[in-house]
């Protein structure tokens, strides 16, 4: 006869093996849909992606610390870049003459009172030989002026040759003074000529400082008396002229702050304070002109330079980054805080929500707070997204 208590035994030890088993599988799949689950969550923060320094640099990763922008309270503007009138000149002769040398071209610097050119015409010593005629006139007529108030002073002249020896004297003086005058203009030293030197060729001087921007003329050519032959600008002055349309001109105040592009000066943003506001108003299109000093003034800023920007009538600053900071998952917007660990640099996410706009700008809230000084990825945030990304599918596997 079999043992029954054998049976109850081994039946008992069948039931704890089977239950061990059940528990076993339970926690396994229950550690498996927990990792499921985490899967389905995505990255959380705290993870990320490391980029060697030779990966940093061939991406051209920057990197800054968090920035503080006026995100709203803007008025659209456009305009060019102007210089005040005392600040351009056009360069003329004041007499026709034939053009014998240009001392300069387009974009060279010149000093006040610089030679530009060199002119040369009969006229031009013509003017000297009227200047030494009168000159020598009036020498002669002085002396007879004397001549004549001595013999009245002394009652033996009659008062009638001595007013017309004086009425010859002064007009003869006056006459050489105006012809030291026109010579004077044309950079003559009259000084010279009273000693028999004569000057076949004259200076064409630029009457300020600055850039020479249009050369009209070539050599050898005759120049008539006031024809515009060259321009020049000193463009240490240069300004934006910014035109305001009507509806805005109201939020406009001196001291306002500008902000603005130039084609010349790609991904550069200057900055401009406003100092003039015109008092009337341009009617095609109805704006108002606006002057602003340019204070960080950079590259070749040319007057006429077409410029786009706006000018900040509120003041009301939030935390900003530029929007190549920011990579977006579903319904989420991250951005990347950077780190260094020796030769590497790891990128970690940080979920933001996002506030304003302005161009490339977008105001940014952090979810948690964060120190001030940490410093963020601000550009290539989607390839960093995407490696993090791939980086979790490896790690899945």
């Amino acid at each position: 006869m079999k043992n029954p208590f054998k049976y109850t035994i081994a039946a008992l030890l069948l039931f704890v093996l089977l239950f061990s088993s059940c528990v076993e599988n339970k926690v396994n799949d229950a550690n498996g849909g927990n990792h499921a689950h985490k899967e389905a969550e995505g990255h959380n923060e705290g993870e990320g992606v490391m980029l060697s320094q030779q990966q940093f640099d061939a991406l051209q990763m920057k990197v800054d610390t968090l920035q503080l922008r006026n995100m709203s309270g803007y008025v659209e503007v456009n305009g060019q870049l102007e210089v005040p009138p005392q600040n351009e000149a056009s360069i003329t002769s004041v007499i026709g003459a034939n053009v014998v040398s240009i001392e300069v071209i387009e974009g060279d610097k010149v000093k006040k009172g610089q030679t530009v050119a060199y002119l040369s015409h009969p006229n031009i010593i013509q003017k000297q030989t009227d200047y030494l005629d009168a000159y020598s006139n009036r020498e002669f007529l002085k002396k007879e002026y004397e001549r004549q108030q001595k013999l009245y002073d002394a009652g033996v002249g009659s008062g009638s040759n001595f007013q017309k020896a004086e009425a010859e004297y002064r007009a003869s003086r006056a006459k050489v003074n105006g012809l030291a005058a026109q010579l004077l203009q044309l950079n003559i030293n009259a000084e010279g000529i009273k000693n028999g030197t004569f000057y076949q060729r004259v200076a064409l001087r630029s009457p300020i400082e600055g850039s020479v921007q249009k050369v009209r003329i070539k050599t050898g050519q005759y120049v008539a008396p006031k024809t515009n032959l060259f321009e020049v600008v000193d463009t240490h002055h240069v300004h934006a002229d910014l035109m305001v349309f009507e509806k805005d001109v109201y939020k406009i105040k001196e001291g306002q702050m500008v902000k603005f592009s130039v084609q010349s000066l790609k991904n550069k943003e200057l900055t401009a304070e406003i100092y003039s506001i015109g008092k009337t108003f341009e009617q095609n299109p109805k704006a108002l002109h606006v002057h602003a000093e340019i204070e960080n003034k950079e590259g070749n800023l040319i007057p006429g330079m077409y410029i786009k920007g706006r000018i900040q009538v509120e003041n009301n600053k939030v935390k900003a980054l530029p929007v190549s900071a920011i990579a977006k998952e579903g319904a989420k917007s991250f951005v990347f805080a950077v780190g260094n660990e020796g030769d590497a640099y790891r990128f970690v996410p940080h979920e933001v929500t996002l506030g304003a706009k302005d161009g490339d700008w977008a105001a940014v809230h952090f979810l948690r707070p964060l120190e001030a000084d940490v410093p963020f990825a601000f550009n290539n945030a989607y390839y960093l997204m995407a490696e993090m990304k791939k980086g979790e599918a490896e790690h899945s596997h």
